[in-house]
């Protein structure tokens, strides 16, 4: 596996030190690789991101830094720039990287922030919000993917990243409130949980609709005990799954 070094100031990320031993990998075979994937990624954020108004430099600098390739299983992580969603195995996806940075812009993040994620899935989202926050808590209900998004994180280094394998409909009272939260599948309706654990002045960005029909990413805000709401784009996500029994 690659290194890479994660350039945030301030941040808690370290670098990530191979496994496979410089006798295996000649440096400048392993230094080719890392090469290529930062070309992937510069050209992501040019002509994926910049050019469709994504303009949060924090953002930005975030998805030209991280290794989104660590994330893609198998033989689709030769893909894994490509500008759609990506399987990740038992029927989840990695997003679309516009949509990650979309979202991530939307959620409007401060680096004092405590934020919720509700579908872990790969952990890239996750990865992209760690070095904009404090805090990452993020559920994921597939437990083989909360435990292989844990350990992709951990190898990484995104040691502020907290991950749990339950149901998102409830939310992670025990950690709440949270100063924003983010939802990477579709409920029918937005769980009344995860607003209660929405602090006042939080924001929320979910994707709200039927499975197998288009739906509405919303934006969220919580004020005086009511909710704002903006209309952001057409989506579609995997549904979420889970709920009161």
């Amino acid at each position: 596996m690659p290194r890479h070094r994660l350039n945030f100031p301030g941040s808690r990320l370290h670098k990530f030190v191979s496994v496979v031993s410089a006798a295996v990998i000649p440096h400048a075979v392993q230094a080719g690789e890392d090469n290529f994937w930062e070309g992937q990624r510069a050209e992501m954020v040019r002509d994926q991101l910049r050019s469709r108004g994504i303009s949060d430099e924090r953002v930005l600098a975030a998805m030209g830094t991280v290794p989104r390739h660590e994330f893609v299983p198998g033989a689709a992580r030769s893909r894994a720039y490509e500008d759609g969603p990506l399987p990740i195995g038992f029927g989840q996806t990695i997003s679309q990287p516009y949509i990650v940075a979309f979202m991530s812009q939307a959620l409007q993040v401060s680096p004092s922030d405590r934020v919720l994620e509700i579908g872990t899935g790969s952990g890239y989202q996750a990865a992209i919000l760690s070095p904009l926050v404090k805090e990452v808590y993020t559920i994921e209900i597939v437990k083989p993917l909360a435990e292989r998004a844990a350990a992709t994180l951990k190898c990484l280094g995104f040691d502020n990243v907290k991950v749990k394998a339950g149901d998102g409909y409830q939310g992670w009272p025990e950690e709440a409130p949270f100063d924003a939260i983010i939802v990477t599948c579709a409920p029918e309706d937005v769980p009344p949980a995860l607003l209660d654990q929405l602090r006042e002045g939080g924001r929320m960005v979910i994707p709200v609709g039927p499975e197998g029909e288009v739906q509405e990413l919303v934006l969220l805000e919580k004020s005086v005990g009511a909710l704002k709401k903006v209309d952001l784009l057409p989506v579609r996500f995997v549904p979420m799954t889970g709920g009161d029994p």
